[in-house]
């Protein structure tokens, strides 16, 4: 994501290495690349206008402090105006109404409001602690009302079966009833797409904005359409009072235009990203977050909040009081770190979240997810005493682990020299060797070389 992005922010950096202060001249040659950067990231024009006028009128004749270098200095102004041109600070969800809360979900055909509808209702439910109806008031696409029932089982939501026949306006008012009747927290309505903005499909999503009073009418828009999604953006801006935006498919090969532009044209808050396939990849969307990554900083904190929504605490605990005494950690600890990663998305989720140069160091070594999914094999074809005491894995035993998990004898011999180098980490944090423990990471993990 921003890959392209990225690289040129990094390549206008370097270009003011040198530099004793961010003068007119040296800020002009410098936004010059940062406009051909937005313009290749598909961002709007007139996003990009207000952008460039922003920084230039910051950054000039700013005074470069103490060990602070111009390009640094121009990082910490682009950052800020990255930041406001996407909305300032994180805009929360609106809930704050008389029960049942109506969030209705409007958008084209392709955008991903049902599949968003599903991982909103389950952010909701693990989030907010929320009990929560998911309603389809999308009666011309086939299959979409199948789509929306199935997510529902798969979250845990409730659902609210449509009668055959009825228009959106009785499906949502019936739905709505039922909610206050069965005392759900919110209300979830997935209207119908099309494939381009027209007369009938506005008039329809109106009414339904009419009839439910909304406590949040969300825009999904798909990241990678680029400028076709923000002058989509503006038409239903026009045409409905919009509070917020659904920015999906945003771990696609996006350039990153949309999510640089619709606050911009809208005016609206982008509040959720979908950031993976599964129902877990909806995320609360950060400015500041997005434009570090953006910058190549990463999203650490992301990270972090990743890592403690998928851990099991006792899990985590016990792992600690090992890592602490150096003592214990066997393959169950080990597989356990692998399952963890897949939680969280896979290597690639994480990767995207460090900063660039950890990113790619992480990419030069190799990164291997097959790798990784094949130790999960190749730990379960162990027997609880192997996976305990990996010691007494000798030849014989090594032949069966292989042959059970599809793997070469190599492969299994690859895989303990990896947990041992893990476990000697382990050692080294405990005696406080963090230069040592970091020469070893390389070697840790499955695939990388």
């Amino acid at each position: 994501m921003f890959d392209n992005l990225t690289e040129r922010f990094s390549s206008v950096i370097k270009t003011l290495r040198g530099e004793a202060r961010l003068t007119e001249s040296n800020i002009k040659d410098a936004l010059r690349e940062v406009r051909m950067a937005l313009i290749e990231a598909d961002v709007a024009l007139p996003a990009i206008k207000t952008f460039i006028e922003r920084v230039k009128e910051r950054a000039v004749g700013h005074e470069v402090m103490d060990k602070l270098s111009p390009g640094q200095a121009l990082v910490g102004v682009v950052h800020e105006e990255l930041v406001a041109i996407m909305g300032g600070d994180k805009a929360e969800i609106n809930l704050n109404v008389t029960p049942p809360a109506v969030i209705l979900m409007a958008g084209l055909q392709g955008a991903g409001k049902t599949t968003s509808s599903g991982k909103l209702a389950k952010w909701l439910m693990e989030q907010k602690k929320k009990k929560v109806l998911l309603v389809s008031c999308d009666v011309y696409r086939p299959a979409a009302i199948e789509q929306l029932a199935l997510l529902a089982e798969q979250t845990g939501a409730d659902f609210f079966s449509a009668k055959t026949g009825q228009k959106p306006a009785e499906i949502s008012t019936a739905a709505l009833d039922f909610a206050r009747k069965h005392h759900h927290d919110v209300i979830i309505v997935d209207t119908a797409g099309r494939l381009g903005i027209d007369e009938a499909m506005m008039q329809e999503i109106s009414q339904l904005e009419q009839l439910l009073k909304p406590a949040e009418t969300f825009f999904v828009v798909d990241a990678m359409q680029g400028q076709d999604a923000v002058n989509t953006a503006k038409a239903f801006s026009e045409a409905l009072p919009l509070t917020g935006v659904i920015l999906t498919k945003l771990d696609g090969d996006a350039r990153g235009g949309a999510a640089l532009s619709v606050r911009h044209v809208t005016g609206k808050p982008i509040k959720f990203a979908g950031v993976a396939e599964k129902l877990t990849g909806l995320e609360p969307f950060h400015p500041d977050r997005m434009a570090s990554r953006i910058l190549g900083m990463g999203d650490v904190l992301g990270l972090i909040e990743e890592a403690q929504r998928s851990s099991d605490q006792k899990d985590a605990e016990r792992l600690m009081k090992k890592m602490k005494s150096g003592k214990g950690f066997d393959l169950n600890d080990f597989q356990q770190q692998f399952q963890q990663m897949k939680k969280m998305g896979g290597m690639s989720a994480m990767l995207d979240k460090l900063p660039r140069q950890l990113s790619q160091a992480a990419q030069n070594m190799n990164v291997d997810e097959t790798v990784i999914n094949r130790t999960d094999g190749i730990i379960n074809s162990m027997t609880p005493q192997e996976r305990a005491k990996p010691e007494i894995i000798k030849a014989s035993r090594k032949r069966r682990i292989a042959a059970g998990s599809g793997v070469t004898v190599q492969e299994v011999n690859r895989l303990l020299t990896q947990f041992e180098q893990a476990r000697k980490m382990m050692k080294m944090m405990n005696k406080g060797g963090m230069a040592k423990m970091m020469r070893a990471v390389k070697g840790m993990l499955p695939g990388m070389r």
